[in-house]
């Protein structure tokens, strides 16, 4: 009966009196299912539906190429038989290191009448959806994909958090885009984005109690980074190119290949909100890691002078006093930024990679991606633009004894962009480097392929809050937004946890015990964190040892409450220990219950929240019951369960 309900859902939203595709491909427990099939006009259809409800009517699939049109008159020539996806993969700098991924496959055959076409390959598990393009037969000079028509069709009554594209070219000396706008909170679906530039990934939708994730993963060289464009009539979002600008030197911009290839998977992950939170599908369909030296990648954390000093204290006297933060603090890494090589040179910087190695510190260095596509003056600069010129500088800074690279200002989204990330990433690896992007797209799954990546940016960071209150007067809303959407699969470098105070004219509006908080909350598989010496010289002592101890890298995850804007609460486990990190996200008092008996075989509990006033902490020991934790307005609390 199951099967025939679907059946005739699929026929009323598809208009399928043409040829069908069969049954519908239902996930391992049955409650997500998928219907392809062709309409009147001979368009590639598809459905989405959750525990017998519609998520995704009927919507697009297809693509103009520079063979053929294949958003029309196609045939359903064939389909694979089910199978069965069952692999198993580790990761050290997401939110669960080991990560086991069940999936039911189904590849559909559509042509044209000369024989052309493409095939997509359906995967639907438990969590969500996942499918891309397949284009077995390229001949001649290949093919190039000239638009794609895969749409997401959602009802009426859904509303989505989503982020604008920055127009391309615009902001600081042109470096957008770089996915760091502020999100439109739960508007109408059919809202049109108001640059025209269309929405970044990851977006979420939710359709009553429902919430659908919509990213892309797998992406390699010969695709461009895609986007939802800026107009979604009725409720329609489809795929979007980036802009003509977003190119290297005029180096390409729309997908192309001379051989076989597959498009990034479109992911499309459902269900409730622990279900978006505890989702590794954005890793789960990336192609598995690289061959490469295991012992080089090693998680963290960074002291970083920059967020405090900026430009003018890049200097050799105040990166020994940021060495000398980390090794007390316990932390593994420090990170020399912008102009380096000419406030303090190479051989001071070998002198400083020296001494931080004979006190367990690894340094890192920030470099300038670009060539002629932004105006930034910043050094050291074009030293990584050829394959030539990389291998002679990664060669000279590993010699040196440097640990990793930051990387900064891509600004686009075009195919020659995304080459220009994955060939440093694999140059990176070869000289046993690992790195971190800033100015950057979404990694969309990088992190697992290259285990190296241990970070990007892509989002409006606390560095923006140092710029500018307006920033500062959102971020704590924002920081609540990001673990459903931007940090949901992929590791961010928000580059959290300022407990004293910012450095410039701006007023921080999030408590202390809130900023605590984000250590946990925000994944990063190297987290660089906004504070100073100085500042840390206020903390109280026990939170000092707390943060001295905080583990590197996580073995699982759990929602325990929150919604989008409002406030959240997630639980990450080390080993025997489980963290509970929960933030405010909104000017109210909020009391929140959470149930520590949930946390099996756990016998203590310290809390660590705001005091009274909210300008400094509290620490206490709490039963193993369920507990009503108070949230101040902007505050937050971190507890350790053992």
């Amino acid at each position: 009966m199951r099967i025939i309900f679907y059946f005739l859902t699929a026929c009323v939203v598809g208009s399928c009196s043409n040829k069908i595709g069969g049954e519908p491909l239902p996930s391992p427990d049955g409650r997500i299912t998928v219907s392809v099939w062709l309409n009147a006009s001979g368009q590639a259809r598809y459905a989405l539906l959750y525990q017998g409800k519609t998520l995704l009517d009927s919507s697009e699939l297809g693509l103009k190429t520079t063979t053929a049109d294949f958003t029309k008159d196609l045939k359903l020539v064939g389909q694979s038989p089910v199978e069965q996806v069952n692999e198993a993969y580790e990761t050290v700098n997401a939110k669960r290191r080991h990560n086991r991924y069940r999936a039911t496959r189904k590849t559909y055959r559509f042509r044209n009448a000369e024989g052309q076409g493409f095939d997509v390959v359906f995967q639907v598990s438990d969590d969500g959806v996942a499918f891309r393009y397949h284009f077995p037969h390229v001949e001649g000079d290949g093919i190039q994909v000239l638009d794609e028509r895969t749409s997401f069709h959602f009802p009426p009554q859904a509303k989505g958090w989503l982020q604008p594209v920055a127009v391309a070219k615009s902001g600081w000396e042109q470096t957008n885009p770089s996915y760091e706008e502020h999100y439109e909170q739960g508007i109408p679906v059919g809202t049109p984005e108001p640059t025209g530039a269309g929405w970044v990934y990851p977006a979420l939708f939710q359709i009553d109690s429902t919430w659908v994730l919509i990213t892309e993963a797998g992406l390699d060289g010969r695709y461009c980074a895609t986007r939802l464009r800026p107009e979604s009539p009725e409720g329609e979002y489809r795929v979007g190119f980036p802009d003509d600008r977003e190119v290297i030197s005029e180096n390409g911009l729309l997908p192309l290949s001379d051989v076989p290839f597959y498009s990034p998977w479109r992911v499309i992950a459902v269900g409730s909100l622990a279900t978006i939170v505890e989702s590794t599908l954005g890793l789960d369909v990336a192609e598995s890691a690289i061959d490469i030296d295991k012992s080089v990648v090693k998680p963290g954390k960074s002291s970083w002078s920059w967020i405090n000093s900026k430009d003018d204290y890049i200097t050799y006297d105040e990166q020994r006093k940021y060495i000398d933060f980390a090794a007390d603090m316990n932390w593994q890494y420090c990170l020399v930024d912008v102009n380096w090589d000419r406030k303090i040179g190479y051989d001071k910087i070998k002198e400083l990679a020296d001494y931080a190695g004979d006190k367990g510190v690894g340094l890192l260095l920030w470099y300038n991606s670009a060539g002629d596509w932004n105006t930034v003056k910043y050094s050291p600069k074009n030293k990584l633009l050829t394959p030539e010129s990389r291998t002679v500088e990664f060669r000279r800074i590993k010699d040196m004894g440097i640990k990793g690279v930051k990387i900064d200002f891509f600004g686009g989204d075009g195919r020659s962009v995304i080459q220009y990330y994955i060939d440093i990433l694999n140059d990176a690896a070869k000289h046993g480097l690992l790195v971190n992007f800033h100015g950057a797209t979404l990694p969309r799954g990088w992190s697992r392929t290259y285990p190296h990546l241990m970070t990007v940016e892509a989002v409006r960071g606390f560095e923006m809050v140092t710029f500018g209150q307006e920033d500062a007067d959102k971020q704590a809303t924002l920081s609540t937004i990001l673990p459903f959407t931007r940090n949901a699969f992929d590791p961010m470098d928000f580059t959290p946890m300022n407990l004293n105070k910012v450095y410039t004219p701006v007023q921080r509006r999030t408590t202390p015990a809130f900023e605590l908080a984000t250590s946990v909350l925000f994944l990063s598989g190297i987290q660089h964190y906004a504070e100073s010496p100085e500042g840390m010289s206020t903390v109280p002592r026990s939170v000092k040892d707390l943060l001295r101890t905080l583990p590197d890298s996580w073995d699982d995850v759990r929602f325990v409450s929150g919604y989008p804007g409002r406030d959240v609460v997630i639980a990450r486990q080390a080993g025997s220990r489980w963290y509970v990190a929960g933030i405010n996200g909104e000017a109210a008092v909020k009391q929140i219950a959470i149930d520590l008996q949930a946390f099996k075989g756990m016998k203590k509990a310290m809390l660590y929240t705001d005091d009274v006033a909210g300008e400094g902490f509290r620490q206490m020991e709490i039963p193993i019951a369920s507990t009503p934790i108070e949230l101040k307005p902007n505050g937050g609390f971190l507890m350790v369960l053992e």
